[in-house]
């Protein structure tokens, strides 16, 4: 079995020497602009990784990776338009660098060549071409109900692990079950690989909610308390719902309802925050969390293959869980 760090390695090699056409060059520059950004590439390392269970020749699995790379990317670059997103990565994003117009068109595109990459797959194309294809209609299902819940006054907390689960969690499972397809692994351990991945990524999302407002802006990359000022339904604030005094609720609402060009935006975070605390809400996430780890767990366990081969996704994952990025 390769460690996470050879097989980031085949990767990055590979998505090094593959090349979009140069023309029409306003049209791919924007992809390989938000290619190169780089992330944690989360998505590919685990389609490499569940081929890996199975056989050596993990450059065999660099489409099937290299398509759930591209098609990420691809919602990336449309959600920081529809989320008025400046940076992404620390850079501009791609509707910043380039135009509106520009990103919607070159994120088109890459969703069509995510699929274009597997062509390649002739054993098991049919059932490949069905998990990508169910995942890609639920990412877009998963973002449309969280614009949604922007605008609705109740959201329910099984309501938004659905959404999280649709717009996050579904791309993590559908990784792992083509790395399984592309190696022919049975339907059994393709279920518990793509089950796995479903629950780790609900988990990953509530840590990140966690990070949003109680992280380390220097190491989170990102400014704390951004969930915040865009109003997000996040687990933090509806957990907070159902745990706080009603004034206390009210008070939260209130503060969710303002117009945020009216208020010191620090002082905004901070009263939120200091809700959250009186909830204990923190605790009840790391707590929610830790159940659908479990459940992940559960699911690796049951793989059919010596548990020595899945410790490097058990070890994975519980790096990803721990994480303060």
């Amino acid at each position: 079995m390769l460690t996470f760090e050879a097989l980031s390695k085949t990767f990055s090699e590979f998505i090094g020497t593959y090349s979009f056409p140069s023309e029409p060059k306003q049209l791919y520059d924007p992809v390989r602009y938000i290619m190169s950004l780089g992330g944690k590439r989360i998505r590919p390392l685990l389609a490499l990784a569940a081929y890996n269970i199975y056989h050596d020749n993990v450059e065999k699995a660099n489409h099937a990776a290299m398509t759930v790379e591209v098609f990420h990317n691809f919602s990336l670059l449309h959600d920081d338009i529809m989320d008025n997103a400046f940076k992404r990565r620390g850079k501009d994003a791609v509707h910043i660098k380039y135009d509106e117009n520009s990103a919607i068109l070159s994120g088109d595109v890459m969703m069509i060549w995510s699929y274009k990459l597997l062509e390649d797959y002739t054993a098991n194309i049919v059932d490949i071409y069905k998990v990508f294809t169910k995942t890609s209609i639920e990412v877009c299902e998963g973002q449309r109900m969280d614009m949604d819940f922007e605008t609705r006054e109740e959201v329910s907390i099984l309501e938004y692990i659905e959404m999280i689960t649709l717009k996050t969690s579904v791309l993590l499972g559908a990784a792992l079950k083509m790395g399984a397809l592309v190696a022919d692994a049975s339907k059994q351990d393709q279920s518990h690989l793509y089950e796995f991945g479903k629950n780790v990524g609900i988990a990953f999302q509530i840590q990140d909610d966690v990070l949003d407002t109680y992280g380390d802006e220097a190491t989170f990359g990102k400014r704390i308390g951004g969930d915040i000022l865009q109003k997000k339904k996040t687990f933090l604030y509806l957990k907070s719902l159902e745990l706080l005094s009603e004034s206390q609720v009210e008070r939260l609402k209130s503060l969710f309802a303002l117009d945020y060009t009216i208020v010191n935006e620090a002082t905004h975070i901070e009263e939120v925050r200091n809700l959250y605390n009186k909830a204990f809400v923190n605790v009840h996430a790391d707590e929610t969390k830790l159940v659908y780890q479990q459940l992940a767990f559960s699911h690796l366990d049951a793989i059919s293959v010596n548990k020595e081969k899945t410790e490097i996704l058990r070890s994975f994952a519980e790096k990803l869980l721990n994480r303060k990025v």
